[in-house]
């Protein structure tokens, strides 16, 4: 059966699934749309996190990160995993004790104030939408290669798989869904990590795959070297990064993992604090899974793109001989090759082959950068080229965001291998996309409408508001993923730094601190929230270079310096300003005890 009709009918099947989940379990009540009516089971509860906490950037971005930066890339495994474990230990327990299912709704109610309660739905906003971009992003990236339409058409066909079932199925419908997509998403990894395991290193474990020795008596990490330092990189272990930048960057994502709306929402879809317990152990363990494969699978994936690409001689392979994979992601607009010494061979080194608008990148601080344009007109003699190679060594342009996506393809798996991963890439995307879209209409709908504007309207009005937000939300998604502020872990990891600097510690000190008052959770939030947006629009889209960078962290990493200025700030304005009430102080108390708990409740 042809690669296409098996992606159709998998990516198709799938979607038919997850649509007949969303009709099956829709939300007919307000409780139903924002916790799934509290009753899930544990484990299905740790599987739908799972899914819902292992987005794009983990299944498509992740594994091609660490392909390209080598051991700076450890920064996201510990960073979002630890965040996890944080998030599992010292926050979630506590705040499903508290009754309260979104982060502004404790903010508000353990701050009393609903001015802190607006100022925590503008930053759940904030982050929701730099998350959700990197997820539609991914869509669009699947179904280019896959279904053959450019990337915005893939996005608004995601957009729409999206509408139904998050608009209809409320938290219920997509706990369910969820439940079916982390099935097929870590099928969708690990088949063909088991496969590219057992072709490289000859056994089918991929979590021990980069120490495995290969036929030439070497590591996989030992060959990565060697063929990094060979074509002009670094060495795959050696890191880039300094030992501060990776450190605040880790925190970061360790502290914003922790903070994510969409993931501290799935402890209240649970009966008991009990149960949130047990379905965070749960969801661990079903996220370790792909995530101890992560490493293997990049290393893997580079090793075959090098040997693939450059040949076992470094001397570039003809592109009329390159495989189909190679032309179909250069159809996708995914992957490029510019061949500047006109040889027809097509040659990976260090360097950039393309400046990100599909034209030839030269170095304008390289002297010979006139020489660079007058190669692309043609203008150069072979003699003359000849003594000057080295700037032009790097021919290919590879997107990051395809390398999970494109392994089984490059290592010649089975055709239902390759559809397995274009399905399991959507489940992720999508998963996480709808849990941060309910995000975004719960806090419109129930915190900003029912508790702020309006706490009148009726529980169908409310209802209507969060479907009414989710449609719009869904239709700003889409534009975000049409125009990207990068490649999708680099977005996520931005979403990250803005939930580590704002939401994190507010809730932090809403448990841990009775003291904190109105006065300073505004404040902290306000500068926490403001300091990283500003630092991160400046680096990312302000002109700001790498030699500007404070202390050397770069955008990624500085949501820990917003959070150490958030938890200074509040500490600082709250001693200045009157402490909260008794009866606050004293709920704070009674919520460190850890006996007795109630239901989830949508009011």
């Amino acid at each position: 059966m042809s690669l296409d009709l098996l992606t159709y009918l998998f990516i198709g099947g799938s979607f038919v699934l997850y649509l007949g989940i969303a009709v099956w379990a829709r939300a007919g009540s307000t409780k139903e749309f924002y916790v799934a009516g509290g009753g899930v089971p544990p484990i299905a509860n740790g599987m739908a996190t799972a899914a819902d906490w292992m987005s794009a950037a983990s299944f498509i971005s992740l594994a091609g990160l660490i392909s390209f930066i080598g051991r700076d890339g450890s920064a996201y495994l510990m960073g979002w995993t630890g965040g996890y474990v944080l998030l599992a230990m010292l926050l979630a327990p506590y705040l499903r004790k508290f009754g309260k299912f979104t982060v502004p709704d404790f903010v508000g109610d353990r701050y009393y104030s609903s001015t802190a309660r607006t100022i925590a739905v503008i930053c759940t906003i904030v982050i929701s939408f730099t998350y959700v971009a990197g997820q539609m992003r991914g869509v669009g990236i699947v179904f280019s290669r896959y279904l053959h339409v450019d990337i915005d058409t893939g996005v608004y066909i995601g957009m729409t798989i999206v509408f139904f079932y998050a608009v209809l199925g409320g938290m219920k419908g997509i706990t369910y869904t969820q439940v079916a997509q982390y099935c097929v998403l870590i099928l969708a990894f690990m088949v063909p990590a088991f496969f590219l395991s057992a072709q490289i290193t000859g056994h089918i474990l991929p979590q021990t795959g980069l120490g495995a020795t290969l036929e030439s008596g070497q590591s996989v990490l030992a060959t990565l070297d060697k063929l990094s330092v060979d074509l002009g990189f670094s060495q795959y272990t050696a890191g880039k990064k300094s030992t501060i930048d990776m450190f605040f960057l880790t925190v970061a994502l360790m502290c914003g993992t922790a903070g994510l709306p969409h993931v501290i929402v799935r402890f209240f879809t649970v009966p008991r604090v009990k149960d949130a317990r047990t379905s965070a152990g749960w969801a661990l363990i079903f996220i370790a899974i792909l995530y101890t494969s992560v490493p293997g699978v990049a290393g893997f994936g580079r090793v075959n793109l090098i040997q693939t690409i450059n040949g076992t001689d470094n001397a570039g392979t003809e592109y009329a001989q390159m495989p189909q994979w190679f032309k179909n992601w250069e159809n996708a607009g995914l992957l490029g090759w510019n061949d500047r010494n006109g040889d027809g061979k097509v040659q990976y080194a260090a360097g950039k082959a393309f400046d990100g608008k599909g034209k030839p990148a030269f170095d304008e601080a390289d002297p010979r950068g006139e020489l660079g344009q007058r190669l692309a007109a043609n203008a150069v003699t072979g003699a003359e080229f000849d003594a000057n190679k080295q700037p032009f060594a790097n021919e290919l342009y590879v997107d990051r965001d395809i390398m999970v996506l494109a392994n089984p393809e490059v290592a010649n798996l089975p055709n239902w291998v390759i559809a397995l991963v274009a399905a399991g890439a959507v489940a992720a995307a999508l998963s996480t996309a709808a849990g941060l879209l309910l995000v975004i209409s719960t806090a419109i709908a129930h915190d900003l409408m029912k508790k702020t504007i309006s706490p009148n309207i009726t529980d169908e009005q409310e209802l209507m508001y969060a479907r009414g937000a989710a449609v719009v939300a869904i239709i700003i998604a889409g534009y975000f993923g049409i125009h990207p502020p990068g490649f999708v872990a680099q977005v996520v990891a931005l979403a990250f730094g803005l939930a580590c600097a704002s939401v994190f510690p507010t809730i932090m000190l809403g448990i841990f601190y009775k003291r904190m008052n109105t006065q300073g959770a505004i404040a902290g939030m306000l500068t926490g929230l403001v300091a990283t947006i500003a630092y991160m629009w400046y680096f990312v889209w302000g002109g700001g270079t790498p030699d500007q960078y404070f202390l050397g962290i770069s955008p990624g990493g500085f949501g820990t310096v917003g959070m150490i200025l958030h938890f200074i700030v509040a500490y600082v304005v709250a001693q200045m300003t009157p402490e909260p009430p008794a009866e606050i102080q004293a709920i704070v108390e009674d919520l460190r005890i850890p006996r007795g708990a109630g239901s989830a409740h949508a009011h």
